[in-house]
């Protein structure tokens, strides 16, 4: 069904994640994708273990999407001149609200941005962690979890935030100045489009927040004992919202189309996707497949406690007056990611389309396992010690293989985190939904429900991520184009892929893959001294 431009209401989002920025615009009676614009983004990696992207490109990246798509509705013939506050010959959705998602580190000081990029997959702090959780009773990772839902990880934002007031100069300066503030990409890309230095606003919703081992997961806001515990000023930090509020509005800029378009939806990328696929009920599961995996799973009104190397976090709160929503989720570093390595450092494959064609010609791995432990290993090991490995190679192996063992190796730690999700809830789940990029790789779908012996539910819209926080966006409190109850959810068409291959062969795969992981384990024990300075990379 085609958008009304006469009647129906669009709600826009800005779905930023590692390797690229997109703007979508979605009906909101049909959820339809009404036009879009992509640009990727560049990372960098200076020096070993050192992940890092610039934080003024993607702020750009958002308004050159923003402006491509509405030029893209203007040739679409949307007549949206009667919106109150439009430009004159400025095409704009109606009712449209902005959405964020995404993880990046960033800090402003007196309007300048400082070189503080880096992102999650990042790993300079690991001498950080280690410094961390020895002075933890008992020197234990989990010693946060009680109130973060979280290990101490490389992985999470107060590590990298302790990380740069230990070494970089500037960024300590500025804190102790009271001259700078602090936040996640949501964050950056909210204050940017909001006002910048000219009245933005400094906000965080409840979903990205409680990825920070700052926030306290029962109590909905930041945590002293926390702060005190990383020694980071509380005053720094953004305010925490719902996910689905208006936070404030569009200001215009030489760059941006929407001047005067309510800001009214936030939630971290896999929030999002939980949203968008409708996992709304207790019980509810999905999967992500991009540059990392996150399967989450829905456990309602109350936290669940993993004693299976899961993360408990807040999934979603859908107004200010609404209870929040928690999830169990298992984190894979390296999904989408392999295909990329393959492509970019090993020249195997020339697109990341192309691997599907080599993996299919092979058939299968032929004994060769591949475990990219390139930034350690996330749930449910949570070991940054391990490092990538490729075993099991004989003369007869080829880069088909590789390229086979590369999507096998996504479909296996898959595996992993669901095994230790149907563990900590005691229901086993009966079948998977999944979204994200790589699933328009249907040998990889079909391999995943192989390794997992249960169905794998793709839907054929395949934007879980933006059109959940479009979601968001349109049912909040003064947007109110989006009805969130059951019976008007919208009907979403999907594609089943169910289990070809016999369950014992599946779980001898498995269990070559679990030993291939434990011959990758400890192979770094702490960061080269090398590596521990006060420099940021490229992306200043």
């Amino acid at each position: 069904m085609k958008a009304n431009a006469g009647t129906d209401p669009l709600v826009a989002a800005v779905d930023q994640g590692t390797s690229s920025t997109r703007f979508l615009v979605f009906n909101a009676r049909t959820a339809e994708v009404v036009s879009q614009h992509q640009v990727e983004i560049t990372q960098f990696f200076p020096k070993e273990g050192w992940v890092e992207e610039d934080p003024k490109e993607i702020i750009q990246s958002v308004y050159d999407c923003i402006e491509r798509t509405c030029e893209k509705l203007g040739q679409l013939n949307i007549d949206l001149s009667n919106i109150k506050g439009a430009h004159p010959n400025t095409h704009k959705p109606r009712h449209t609200s902005i959405s964020a998602t995404g993880e990046i580190i960033f800090i402003i000081t007196q309007a300048v941005l400082l070189p503080c990029s880096t992102i999650w997959l990042d790993l300079r702090t690991q001498s950080t962690v280690e410094r961390l959780i020895n002075k933890s009773p008992g020197k234990n990772k989990n010693h946060l979890k009680p109130k973060t839902g979280l290990p101490i990880s490389t992985y999470f934002s107060a590590v990298k935030l302790r990380w740069l007031l230990d070494n970089v100069e500037e960024v300590r300066r500025a804190v102790e100045e009271d001259r700078a503030m602090f936040g996640t990409v949501d964050s950056w890309i909210i204050w940017c489009l909001s006002g910048n230095t000219d009245g933005g606003v400094h906000i965080t919703d409840v979903s990205n927040a409680s990825r920070t081992l700052l926030f306290n997961i029962h109590t909905l806001d930041w945590d002293l004992e926390l702060c005190r515990y990383f020694d980071v000023p509380m005053d720094i930090l953004p305010k925490v919202r719902s996910s689905s509020e208006i936070y404030g509005c569009m200001v215009s800029s030489e760059r941006a189309s929407l001047s005067g378009v309510p800001i009214s939806g936030c939630l971290g990328d896999q929030s999002a996707a939980l949203v968008g696929q409708m996992c709304f009920k207790e019980g509810h599961a999905k999967n992500t497949y991009g540059t990392g995996c996150f399967l989450l799973r829905n456990t309602g009104s109350k936290p669940v406690k993993s004693e299976h190397g899961l993360l408990t976090t807040v999934a979603y709160q859908l107004g200010r007056d609404q209870p929040a929503c928690y999830a169990l989720e298992g984190s894979v570093a390296i999904a989408g990611a392999v295909v990329r390595w393959l492509k970019d450092n090993m020249g195997i494959v020339k697109s990341t389309a192309e691997i599907e064609k080599l993996a299919a010609a092979a058939g299968s791995s032929y004994g060769c396992y591949f475990v990219p432990a390139f930034s350690g290993l996330y749930a449910p090991y949570w070991e940054p010690s391990a490092r990538g490995i490729i075993c099991g190679l004989t003369q007869f192996t080829n880069k088909n293989h590789l390229a086979f063992a590369a999507l096998e190796a996504v479909c296996f730690q898959t595996r992993e985190i669901l095994d230790a999700m149907n563990q900590d809830s005691g229901v086993p789940l009966d079948q998977l939904w999944v979204d994200g990029g790589m699933t328009s790789n249907r040998l990889l779908m079909q391999l995943q429900a192989d390794i997992l012996c249960i169905p794998v539910v793709r839907p054929t819209m395949a934007e879980s991520t933006a059109l959940g926080v479009a979601m968001a966006a349109g049912a909040a409190e003064g947007v109110n184009v989006w009805d969130l109850t059951t019976d008007h959810l919208p009907q979403v068409v999907s594609e089943t892929f169910v289990p070809q291959i016999n369950p014992n062969e599946s779980e001898f795969r498995f269990s070559r893959w679990k030993k291939a992981v434990q011959k990758a384990m400890n192979w770094e024990t702490i960061e080269p001294a090398s590596l521990s300075n006060g420099n940021l990379g490229n992306a200043t």
